[in-house]
């Protein structure tokens, strides 16, 4: 690959290519930071729509000061966080504390189709950038907020700052199967707080952008990462609605078990699910044995019948070997992969789920960033192009958007209005 274009697996073919993205011509502006909002615009942008980032002039997107990190070509560090998050994009710096660059911003919004911003509630619209700022200037532009509580209701939570943990820990997803007596383990999932809450953004701005197409008119997407994660905590809720406390004791065989080089998990909740599995693992006996007549017994009987049984039978396997047998059995099980082995699968090769990017720091490993899990029939997939260096696309952008002279771009610069 070049230096600006990565390729996601096999090249696709001309047959696909000539589909394009159902997102060309979306043009998307970002005042963004971090995580949230810039996984949902780089969604946005594989899906073909085209992406402006705003980026605050010498320290740029907070995510560029995240370890582990890079130089980028010009010997700045570009952290990891940035690095994941936007692939595909354009970057503009903007002083937002200058009127200069905030009228910038406002004419640059008023030709987007989608406008969006993860300030703390409050701050867009002191700004002059909030809603009704850009509905008024562009009525017909999807406004879209990420944040940790959100901005269209009242709430004891108004105007705190929130990280993904913050919103997981508070969605009851660290109680969800915690040991008791063990402390919460934080961020056991990573950063899901912020993809989980982007991808509720995208499905967000897809449907606004649907009611324009019917209607011509914008709308205001809010999104709070609490109200994301309290969705993804769907099970646990459910179950403590029926009396069921303790998620842990959900009735049936949910959990890993050793192989000899690491452990697999098995799902198994069905009777004759529970049949194959033990005559797999040389236990026909369990289906007559009245400690084990239904789902609620398994489980009750995991540790002192079920978990011995299975590891024995495992114990001279692979968690692939056994994971096949389990499946051809029609038992659903997995293994339980680290980053390496997940990087090494061919089933995420096959599927195009690993996006190269080279480092320009003199590593030769490439960085790796998840691709896209959206297969559409008719999409062209990749090719995906680098991030942007901070501010790489200022001239173009105030030229190419907004038709500014060179002499008129020089007084910008001067200014201080564009770093």
């Amino acid at each position: 690959m070049d230096g600006d274009t990565m390729h996601v697996g096999e090249v696709v073919g001309a047959e696909l290519e000539r589909f394009g993205k159902p997102l060309d011509g979306i043009r998307v502006l970002a005042v963004e930071q971090m995580q949230a909002l810039p996984y949902a615009t780089q969604m946005l942008a594989r899906l073909g729509a085209e992406v402006i980032k705003v980026e605050s002039p010498g320290l740029g997107d907070s995510g560029r000061a995240s370890l582990p990190s890079m130089n980028d070509p010009e010997g700045r560090r570009v952290g990891v966080t940035f690095l994941r998050n936007n692939l595909g994009k354009r970057s503009i710096t903007l002083d937002l504390k200058t009127p200069r660059g905030l009228e910038i911003v406002r004419r640059l919004a008023g030709r987007a189709d989608i406008v969006c911003e993860n300030f703390k509630p409050g701050v867009a619209a002191r700004l002059g950038l909030g809603y009704d700022d850009i509905a008024a200037l562009n009525p017909r532009a999807i406004y879209l907020s990420v944040s940790g509580f959100g901005n269209t209701a009242e709430t004891p939570y108004e105007g705190r700052p929130a990280y993904a943990p913050v919103a997981e820990g508070m969605a009851g997803l660290y109680e969800f199967k915690r040991t008791p007596g063990v402390a919460p383990t934080v961020s056991p999932m990573g950063a899901l707080g912020d993809t989980g809450s982007a991808l509720f953004a995208v499905i967000g701005v897809l449907a606004a952008l649907r009611h324009r197409d019917l209607t011509g008119e914008g709308q205001y997407v809010d999104i709070s990462m609490y109200d994301a994660m309290v969705a993804l905590n769907d099970a646990g809720i459910s179950y403590w609605s029926m009396g069921l406390k303790d998620p842990g004791q959900a009735p049936l065989i949910n959990h890993s078990f050793k192989a000899f080089d690491g452990y697999l998990i098995i799902q198994c909740g069905r009777p004759h699910m529970f049949a194959s599995l033990a005559a797999l693992v040389g236990h026909p006996e369990w289906v007559d044995d009245p400690r084990l007549a239904g789902p609620q017994d398994w489980f009750r009987h995991i540790e002192d019948v079920i978990r011995p049984g299975i590891e024995a039978w495992a114990a001279d396997k692979s968690r692939l070997e056994a994971c096949a047998a389990l499946s051809a059995a029609g038992v659903a099980s997995g293994p339980v992969h680290n980053a390496g082995d997940v990087i090494e699968d061919e089933h995420v090769a096959q599927r195009n789920m690993l996006v190269a990017m080279d480092r320009t720091d003199g590593v030769p490993e490439p960085i790796l960033s998840p691709g896209n899990p959206v297969k559409l029939s008719k999409m062209a997939e990749g090719p995906w192009t680098r991030v942007p260096w901070l501010g790489e696309h200022t001239e173009e952008i105030l030229r190419d958007e907004l038709g500014l002279s060179d002499e008129e771009i020089a007084r910008l610069v001067e200014s201080g209005a564009t770093g």
